[in-house]
């Protein structure tokens, strides 16, 4: 399927729509309430899911929606393999905290692998978007965006090691001894992966759970920016089973240039 630009400002300017009321949300006093999982949930998750939901339903392109706030409502892949993969308020805990890490996430899936992705800050104007065949670019504001991809970690130079800002990960201590020396950045929700993929840093190893919305916009970004994110056994990370939602334990490279088996053996 060969994705248009058209198609991919459309689930930009959806995402700033749900940025939008996230942030006249963010602005006031705000109830905040518990999921069955214990994760946090505010009146800006729904809203943006509303939004969201709305205006891809009103897209050209139909295909069935997968969203962190309606998981029931979703029966599968489309017969071309196809689902909208959607987190409405990705790092709601930073929301919480009001540090501004926080995302809208909207993902085209086909048979598996995310070819379109839009990634958007609303509290830090940001947004990044990518698509197959099109590349990955990063705005600021109402500027016009400018393409981005990953750097190459240069020999000699510490890593620059991207890690959750909420969620660290019993596994990662070791990891970054095995890597050498380093340096290491703390960043919520989606973000870390496009630090990665904009050049800002080298690799961001994520050894805690995930789920499927919170990585296959920004996943799409890091690959047309020319990154790589894989599993610890060296696959790709893969959105085809939708009936598990959790995310095995994942490595985003910049490029892939590390030994990653010998980090992890």
């Amino acid at each position: 399927m060969i994705i248009t630009q058209e198609l991919l400002s459309q689930t930009d300017a959806l995402a700033r729509q749900a940025g939008a009321a996230i942030m006249e949300i963010y602005g006031r006093d705000f109830a905040v309430e518990q999921k069955q999982d214990n994760s946090p949930l505010t009146e800006a998750d729904a809203a943006a899911h509303h939004i969201i939901v709305n205006g891809l339903k009103a897209l050209p392109l139909t295909a069935p929606i997968l969203s962190e706030e309606d998981t029931a409502g979703f029966a599968g892949a489309d017969e071309q393999g196809r689902y909208w993969l959607v987190d409405p308020l990705d790092g709601t805990k930073e929301f919480i905290k009001r540090n501004g890490e926080f995302t809208v996430n909207i993902a085209l899936i086909e048979h598996g692998k995310p070819v379109l992705g839009v990634v958007y800050a609303p509290a830090l104007g940001v947004g990044y978007m990518a698509a197959q065949g099109l590349g990955a670019f990063k705005y600021e504001g109402d500027k016009v965006p400018v393409a981005i991809a990953v750097v190459a970690h240069q020999e000699g130079q510490p890593w620059r090691v991207v890690g959750s800002r909420s969620h660290g990960g019993g596994e990662l201590p070791s990891l970054l001894d095995k890597l050498g020396e380093h340096e290491l950045v703390a960043m919520g929700s989606s973000l870390k992966l496009c630090l990665v993929a904009e050049g800002a840093a080298d690799v961001y190893p994520r050894l805690g759970p995930t789920s499927l919305w919170d990585t296959g916009a920004a996943q799409c970004v890091v690959e047309q920016a020319g990154g790589t994110v894989v599993q610890l056994n060296g696959e790709p990370l893969c959105y085809a089973n939708t009936q598990e939602v959790l995310n095995p334990y994942f490595l985003v490279l910049g490029r892939n240039d590390v030994n990653w088996p010998g980090l992890f053996g």
